[in-house]
């Protein structure tokens, strides 16, 4: 049945819809008192008028690696996931406290290096890591900022058990499937948002680029912001433009870009204009061929030195991967409490770092029971899901595992929570994670009300990522509760 009571009586991992099993819980009470009076068939039919908007609106991405390159939809799913307003506030502390920790963290390990000095996390963890950018060290980004776009993702094991799973602040992405996730859900059930009061997310572009202008390296009453991206064979390229029309903002490449007289200037019909802020989606590499990787051809000769002249403003600032990593992720309680004083809102999943030989040894016996991941690894790539894999994948990543154990570090299974999808049968309960956005500005950090909810479309599948068949839904974070 369509209010989930065909679901089982009782369910090994946490069931946000249902309390006990059967109870629904209150964030779901009205959304499940609609569907109760919803006919199946009409519901199965929005399901694919739902693909029929994204594929009309172009919402599509590639898949690196793939021999036949098709631009694919990713999934969406109709159900929406519900989050009451307690919850959230609660989240929001926490993501709040962890990407000021972060920002902090970055300009420390570029500056003086105080966590580094006070021995709380290991030199060797910093000074032998790819994402290090010793070009960095001592650069003063306008308004210290680093970290101006941040995704946290995070699962939710319990009825107030939350965990971050993964920080990306190099160049996170995914909003633009949260914010066209809501309005498709607006444009097939408005009657529903009249009736459920649902915290809004659409203001996400004006967000940014108010918090892109605040972070301008000059005084200006309106800064001109630009973004960058690697051009249209890009697997986000859907975001990159999406994300340029929605703030009002120039979407350009490398070759639309020169240094003029020490600025960063963009070619128009006007001749070259000045640009203040640019929000890059071009990786640090590739970014200027004069101070990285000398055969890029997405940069732009010399940008590196109008930023480390404090004439730029680089969203995000180079340099921030090094909090991406996973090995570093795991230190992140030691750099919460180090910069803020405070004990960890959001906790950490428990990791072994693969590099330390005791951690590696207990790895390596107990792979069928653990999840191991790439340090530098994304998209679920280059990853191992142990009781999802076989005997013999499982002894061919050993070897990769003991011949590098620098590059992986290892958590537990967890048991991630699950939401009801829509399904031919009815509702069935699938494992998600949350990747809320949050921007950051010299005066304050905003949190946009919800995020990008990624679903695991098969039965007992722990993996989300969209690159690996999972899917989206709309994130709904209530006024009220």
């Amino acid at each position: 049945m369509f209010g989930g009571v065909d679901l089982p009586a009782t369910t090994p991992t946490f069931d946000e819809m249902l309390a006990d099993g059967s109870a629904i819980r209150a964030p779901y009470e009205k959304y499940c008192d609609w569907i109760h009076g919803e006919d199946p068939g009409r519901l199965l039919i929005k399901t694919t008028e739902a693909e029929t908007i994204f594929r009309r609106t172009g919402i599509t991405f590639n898949v690196y690696g793939d021999d036949q390159a098709d631009e694919r939809l990713i999934p969406f799913d109709i159900v929406p996931r519900i989050i009451s307003g307690r919850e959230w506030q609660r989240l929001s502390r926490g993501i709040d406290q962890r990407v000021r920790a972060i920002n902090a963290f970055l300009y420390d390990i570029y500056h003086r290096q105080e966590i580094l000095k006070a021995g709380r996390i290991p030199e060797a963890l910093i000074a032998k890591n790819a994402a290090y950018l010793p070009q960095m060290q001592g650069v003063e980004p306008p308004g210290r900022v680093y970290t101006h776009i941040v995704g946290i993702d995070i699962v939710r094991t319990g009825e107030d058990e939350f965990y971050v799973l993964e920080d990306n602040a190099r160049t996170p992405s995914g909003v633009s499937y949260m914010l066209e996730n809501r309005e498709t859900m607006l444009h097939m059930f408005p009657e529903l948002f009249s009736r459920i009061p649902v915290r809004r997310v659409n203001t996400y572009p004006q967000q940014l680029r108010r918090s892109l202008a605040a972070c301008a390296p000059r005084a200006s009453e309106k800064p001109t912001v630009a973004v960058l991206t690697p051009g249209v064979y890009n697997s986000a390229y859907f975001e990159h433009s999406f994300l340029a029309d929605e703030m009002g903002a120039p979407l350009v490449e490398g070759h639309d870009l020169r240094v003029v007289d020490g600025r960063l200037a963009m070619r128009t019909t006007q001749d070259y204009q000045p640009i203040d802020v640019l929000y890059r989606r071009v990786d640090d590499e590739f970014l200027d061929p004069l101070n990285f990787e000398p055969t890029s051809q997405l940069g732009i000769p010399g940008i590196f030195d109008v930023y480390r002249a404090g004439n730029l403003t680089i969203a995000n600032a180079p340099g921030t991967g090094i909090s991406d990593d996973k090995a570093v992720y795991s230190y992140m309680p030691e750099i919460v409490e180090f910069y803020t004083g405070e004990q960890p809102i959001l906790k950490n999943v428990p990791t072994w770092r693969c590099a330390e030989p005791d951690s590696l040894a207990y790895v390596l016996d107990h792979l069928e029971e653990l999840v191991v991941k790439e340090v530098h690894g994304s998209g679920g790539y280059g990853m191992l899901v142990g009781p999802a894999s076989t005997k013999k994948e499982r002894k061919k990543f050993a070897a990769k595992l003991s011949a590098t154990p620098d590059n992986y570090i290892a958590q537990p299974t967890l048991a991630l929570s699950s939401v009801p999808i829509l399904t031919e049968s009815g509702l069935a309960p699938r494992h998600v994670d949350l990747r809320p956005f949050v921007l950051v500005s010299p005066e304050s950090i905003h949190i946009t009300p919800g995020g990008l909810t990624r679903v695991a479309l098969e039965e007992g599948s722990l993996v989300v990522n969209s690159s690996q068949g999972g899917g989206t839904k709309d994130t709904w974070v209530l006024e009220d509760y």
